[in-house]
């Protein structure tokens, strides 16, 4: 079975405000325990991504983009 994939799009910035990466929107401690998160945790943290990615653009962050390989 396939494990749930990380949200890192590699834009690897704390918003300082918030404490959210402004790439994925998680927090330094959920990026730090990824890899020891079952999938249930792992789908928790996603769960929680769209409400503060849409905060972050509130607050006049624009959604990044991926780099260019």
């Amino acid at each position: 079975m396939t494990r749930v994939p990380s949200p890192c799009i590699d834009v690897c910035r704390i918003h300082a405000p918030t404490g959210w990466c402004e790439g994925c929107a998680r927090t330094i401690a959920e990026i730090a325990a990824w890899s020891s998160l079952d999938d249930d945790g792992r789908r928790r943290v996603w769960q929680m991504l769209p409400a503060r990615q849409a905060e972050l653009r509130r607050l006049g962050m624009e959604p990044p983009r991926r780099p260019a390989a």
